[in-house]
């Protein structure tokens, strides 16, 4: 089975559609609908937003389904270099940009436990996403690190901080979190954004224009993905 995450109805309800056989149990407050999207035995669950939320949704899908690889798919604000809205990043790696124990002695970003500021993504799972994007994709296809935190990004300099701290692509809610549940549960984990804004001052009126479309194509480029994923692992 692929587990299949995302922060908002809108983000998930696309996969759910296309669902046959499907069943529905709720866990921890959460909904999770399981069965096949194009011959593939899927779990899709929306988390809500936010760190918490979606580590709650990560642990109880990884304890009840077992799956093989989560994907937490869904819109982001895009903060790298020349990401506009309506590209795609695929994360390499993962960072939570809110995690701070530096007057301790820490650097910026590292999690108490693991050790880590970068959490690595799946390596085939993340380039099997990007191959398929770049052959269906519009717009640009990019790969590299995706910063989480529990904020809303409008402010253009907390996210050049971001960029520059974590050269980070992508700035959104939940992966960091995710990820970092798989990482302790030995899942296999990949990330997928569309952007729906640039996380600047215009974000709070990019975001609601931008993201239906934002999401509509991560489902789509999800759902062609998944047999070739289905493959792979």
């Amino acid at each position: 089975m692929i587990g299949i995450i995302g922060a908002m109805e809108i983000e998930i309800s696309g996969l759910r559609e296309q669902m046959e056989d499907r069943q529905t149990e709720r866990i921890s407050g959460v909904r999770f609908d399981w069965g096949t999207i194009h011959g593939v035995l899927c779990a899709v669950a929306v988390c809500g937003p936010g760190k918490v939320n979606a580590a709650v949704c990560a642990q109880a899908m990884i304890m009840r389904f077992h799956p093989r690889l989560i994907i937490n798919s869904g819109v982001a604000g895009g903060i790298g270099e020349n990401v506009q809205i309506g590209d795609v990043v695929i994360a390499t790696a993962v960072v939570q940009h809110d995690m701070d124990t530096s007057p301790l002695g820490d650097p910026v970003g590292l999690i108490s436990g693991l050790n880590l500021i970068e959490i690595p993504a799946d390596e085939a799972a993340s380039r099997l996403l990007a191959e398929h994007a770049q052959q269906i994709y519009h717009g640009g296809v990019f790969r590299g690190i995706i910063a989480t935190g529990d904020q809303f990004m409008a402010d253009r300099k907390k996210i050049e901080a971001i960029a520059e701290q974590f050269h980070a692509m992508a700035c959104e809610m939940e992966g960091g979190s995710i990820g970092q549940v798989c990482y302790m549960n030995k899942t296999p984990f990949a990330i997928l954004r569309a952007i729906s804004d640039n996380g600047n001052d215009d974000a709070v009126l990019d975001y609601p224009k931008f993201a239906q479309q934002a999401a509509d194509r991560s489902v789509a480029l999800l759902t062609g993905a998944l047999p070739l994923l289905d493959e792979a692992f």
